[in-house]
Formats: C-alpha cells, sequence, structure tokens
C-alpha cells in the first residue's frame, strides 16, 4: 500500500489556503442561485447548530492558523469541541468550491482532527470505536467479529474469502447491515434483488469486516489505514475485483479514500446496479405502491461520491495575486457523485410519486451521524436529523427514501421541529415491493 504521492496534507500544509480565506460564506449556505428558501438555506450543521463562527468552516480556518502560528489557542477545551463538532459531510467544501475554488475546508477540517488525535486528544467516546476496530474489525458498539457474517444465513451466497470460489462481484454489506438486527433484512434483499436478475454474488464469509472509512472521517489517520491495508489483503486474498455495497460510507471509502492510499479496485453502489438491471429489462417493477416520497442524498454517495484523481502539482501565483496549480488540480465540486441512480429506480416503480426537498443532490443536507457524532454527540446528531425531517415533512411526502443504513438510522425515530415523525424507507424495500 503506497499513498498517493502529494494526496496526505499535515495541518501545517494548509497555512496559506487559511490566511486566503475571505469570509464569503459559502461554507455557512448553500450556493445562492440554489436558495429556495430562507428556512432551508443553510448547509452546515455544525455552524447551524452552534451559531458560532469558529464552528463553521471559516472559523476552523482561523482557529488552525492560531494552532500552527502564534500557539494563542491550544488543543483544549473548547477548540476540541469544534474540531470534532464537525460530521465530515463535505457541504461546506461544495459551497467553497462555487464561491472561491481554491480552499479545502472538509480536508482541513479532517487534518484538525487527525493533529487532536496524534495530541491523544480525541474524544473517548471516539477512541473507543477505534480500539473496537483493531479487536473486532467494526466500529458498531457491542458488536462481534464472530457474529459478521451471520446477515447473509440461508442466501446460499459463494463465499469468496480462501480464493477458491469466484464471483462477478463481491457483495460487501458494510457493518450496519451486518450487524443491526433490522438491518440485516434489508441486506438479505439487496442480495436476493441482484440475485433475481442474474448478477453472479459472492461474499466474504468470516474474513469480512469494516472499510474503516469512518476512522478516517474522525481523524484516526493510522487506524484507516491499517484497516484499509488489512482488508485489500483480504481482497487480493480472494481475487475480488469488482465490489458492490449498499453502504454509502463503504462506497466512498473504497472509491475515494482507499485509491488515495493506493488501494484500488472497482466499486460499485448497490443502486447503480439496480438502475442498470432495471434499464436492461434484467428487473421488472411491476407491482404498484401508491406513495409520495422524498428522497434524502446521503453525503457519501453523493456530494463525496466521486472517484479521486491522483494530482501531485504545484502551486503558483498570476502576478503575485491569482493563486493557480500547474498541472490544473482535480476539483471536487460533487457534481459527479450518484444521484440519478436512485430517483431513476424511484420513477420506475408504478404509482410511486418523488417530491423533492429544498436542499438536494450536492448540497443535500447532512443526515448528522458522520464523523462519529451520533457516537459523541448524539444530541447534536438528532438535531441534525430533526432538520432533515422537518425538511422532508414540508414537501407533503408519506415517507422519507434513501440509500444508506447510517442515513437511515439516525433520521428513523427522530421528529420534526413541531414533533412529528416520517417513516424511513431503505430503497430497497420499495424495489422489493414492486417486484
Amino acid at each position: 500500500m503506497t499513498p498517493v504521492k502529494g494526496y496526505e496534507k499535515k495541518l501545517e500544509d494548509f497555512f496559506p489556503m487559511q490566511r486566503r480565506c475571505s469570509n464569503c460564506l459559502g461554507c455557512k449556505f448553500v450556493p445562492y442561485e440554489k436558495i429556495k428558501s430562507n428556512r432551508f438555506g443553510r448547509n452546515c450543521p455544525s455552524i447551524w447548530y452552534y451559531n458560532f463562527n469558529t464552528y463553521s468552516a471559516r472559523g476552523r480556518f482561523q482557529m488552525g492558523q492560531n494552532l500552527i502560528e502564534d500557539g494563542t489557542v491550544g488543543f483544549e477545551g473548547k477548540a476540541l469541541d469544534v474540531i470534532f463538532n464537525c460530521q465530515s459531510c463535505g457541504a461546506c467544501d461544495i459551497g467553497c468550491k462555487v464561491t472561491r475554488f481554491n480552499l479545502e475546508p472538509l480536508a482541513h477540517n479532517i487534518a484538525l482532527k487527525e493533529r487532536a488525535v496524534e495530541l491523544g486528544k480525541a474524544p473517548a467516546e471516539l477512541k473507543a470505536l477505534t480500539a473496537l476496530l483493531k479487536s473486532q474489525k467494526t466500529m458498531i458498539p457491542g458488536a462481534k467479529k464472530t457474529d459478521r457474517a451471520k446477515w447473509a444465513s440461508g442466501l446460499k451466497l459463494k463465499d469468496l474469502s480462501a480464493g477458491k470460489a469466484s464471483a462477478e462481484y463481491a457483495f460487501f454489506p458494510g457493518c450496519q447491515y451486518a450487524y443491526d438486527k433490522e438491518l440485516q433484512q434489508k441486506a438479505k434483499l439487496y442480495v436476493q434483488t441482484l440475485k433475481k436478475a442474474g448478477v453472479d454474488l459472492g461474499y466474504l464469509g468470516g474474513a469480512d469486516m469494516c472499510c474503516g472509512g469512518r476512522a478516517k472521517q474522525m481523524g484516526f489517520k493510522n487506524a484507516f489505514e491499517a484497516q484499509a491495508k488489512a482488508m485489500a489483503a483480504v481482497w487480493k486474498k480472494a481475487g475480488i475485483k469488482k465490489i458492490v455495497t449498499p453502504c454509502s460510507d463503504c462506497y466512498h471509502a473504497i472509491k475515494r479514500q482507499y485509491a488515495a492510499i493506493g488501494i484500488e479496485v472497482e466499486v460499485v453502489h448497490a443502486v447503480e446496479l439496480i438502475a442498470d438491471l432495471i434499464k436492461a429489462g434484467k428487473l421488472k417493477l411491476k407491482k404498484a405502491n401508491d406513495i409520495t416520497v422524498t428522497y434524502h442524498d446521503p453525503c457519501h454517495l453523493g456530494r463525496l461520491g466521486e472517484g479521486f484523481i491522483p494530482w501531485n502539482g504545484t502551486e503558483k501565483k498570476i502576478l503575485n495575486q491569482v493563486h493557480t496549480w500547474e498541472p490544473a488540480r482535480p476539483r471536487y465540486a460533487g457534481i459527479d457523485g450518484v444521484y440519478d441512480a436512485p430517483r431513476e429506480i424511484l420513477a420506475a416503480i408504478p404509482g410511486l410519486r418523488l417530491v423533492e426537498m429544498e436542499r438536494i443532490r450536492e448540497n443535500s443536507w447532512c443526515c448528522g451521524a458522520g464523523g462519529g457524532c451520533s457516537v459523541s454527540n448524539p444530541e447534536y446528531a438528532g438535531a441534525v436529523a430533526s432538520e432533515r425531517v422537518t425538511e422532508a415533512q414540508a414537501t407533503g411526502a408519506d415517507a422519507i427514501v434513501t440509500a444508506c443504513p447510517w442515513c437511515e438510522k439516525n433520521l428513523s425515530g427522530e421528529s420534526s421541529e413541531n414533533g412529528t415523525y416520517m417513516e424511513v424507507v431503505d430503497i430497497i424495500d420499495l424495489v422489493a415491493k414492486a417486484l
């Protein structure tokens, strides 16, 4: 495993960027041409909830500058609160790409976390999760490695782990689908649906484990890289070339985070594959479902679902003013995430009506679960989820549909601002009903 040259940045490497931030507010609001109302015009959960500038990407740039320049702020107290109450959802990054182009607030936020972790200053709850990752190969509290493959009971999936069997795709469920009792049933539906369409599937049996992507979101760089290396070794032994996963976090981790450290394997999200099977006529959705739904774009499937592009150029200035790069630097603006596939699936279900929320696609509002916040600060994560339920209710829909188990878990059971609830549905439930 060799990290792509130029990928890793230390906190000090962001110093020029910290100074360039012009306080344009792009990290706080949906891009102005996309705002439909003042009520749902915010993009960053952190600044929305805490309502203090330091909790924005702009504020974190300032704080980072103070941390590395003059020591007026230390990695303690309120600074740690600011650093770790960030879902790493990337909304600030997308807003910044529209207004500034040359800043990387998401990477900077993660670099702040990584430095705090290096100093041993991470929240105890997050340290416990990474300890669990090391001992049980998952970050689901209470889960055990010995139970990892139980979700697949009765499916008769080929076990690819020993390299003696082969399949076109290895089904990689992700930790939530593997361990959560309710979500296990949805993992089964994904497998049954794909097999019904003739997809050649296998899985890793007891060798399956966490992708480790959430450790990177939380700032535990070494834990993430160790887990990614272990996962890559399992894939190599099994001879796996293509992976299909229903988990948006796993999709992002494999497509972007793994590629950035030199691990490359083809990965598709299950909704991409299902949408293609519907187009090809291999899945026919015939049964009507008289329901109105709204679709929640998961952060890691949508704006963070773009593939990694290696770059190792040089930053330059034109007339000592305008920052540019040679060669041109990749711009992750979120527009090439997975947005159409889930909507195409919903459009193919007879009788179903889709009504969109105001914040969708690359400007979607986070469910609140990212960056470990659902464990380290569940009150905050719940408030973020409640805001999304409020927005969903405003559409008049009967239910929220999503394609991410973390979103499904965090949105379920959260009421809107007026105290009422909405049903949260996995997209595979609707597909299964329509078959």
